[in-house]
């Protein structure tokens, strides 16, 4: 099995590097560090989860999904942080479905330190482009808490447009949780 070289994108601030076994460590570091954070917005998630051998197996999977085509995970870092030692956070393209779809889930989150200071925005406004540019789809779909407010200035920043709420979408911190849908079409394939 040959190994897919890491994408790299670069903003004026940041560098978004697609999940290698390079970064088991940061990747590890930022989900510990960033747990109590996150839990109101991601599932629970199994103590095995922070531990290096399952995120090295997640990571072997999402390199067998990109090579793929339908999964891209991108991790975010300081551009300076050169040697990818501090995840600022992470940007996941997942459930790409190809034909006549195009599409895919959109799921991103940042660390508290960082939150609040236009980074995950500058980090979608990249990823997305590159995701349109360069794979040619459709839609990104994201679909967020209505109470999480910061997620949604965030999409609607970024040109997405609410299409409605999904009831009791998904279990969210051991409690189904409604979820309003987001859309960022491709509009150079209409």
């Amino acid at each position: 099995m040959t190994k897919s070289p890491a994408i790299q994108l670069h903003t004026q601030r940041l560098q978004l590097i697609s999940s290698h076994p390079g970064l088991t460590e940061a990747i590890l570091r930022f989900f510990e560090a960033e747990q109590a954070f996150l839990s109101p917005w991601i599932p629970t998630q199994a103590p095995a989860f922070y531990t290096p051998l399952f995120q090295r197996q997640k990571i072997k999977a999402e390199q067998e999904l990109l090579k793929e085509k339908k999964d891209i995970h991108f991790w975010i870092f300081a551009l300076e942080d050169t040697q990818h030692q501090n995840a600022l956070g992470q940007i996941h393209f997942s459930n790409i479905v190809w034909g006549s779809f195009c599409s895919c889930y959109l799921g991103y989150s940042m660390a508290k330190s960082v939150n609040g200071k236009g980074l995950v925005t500058e980090a979608l406004d990249v990823a997305i482009a590159y995701i349109f540019e360069h794979w040619h789809l459709h839609r990104v779909e994201a679909n967020i808490i209505p109470r999480n407010l910061a997620s949604i200035r965030v999409v609607e920043k970024l040109g997405f447009a609410h299409e409605g709420r999904a009831i009791k979408y998904l279990k969210i911190n051991g409690q189904w949780e409604d979820h309003d849908h987001y859309v960022l079409r491709n509009l150079a394939l209409e």
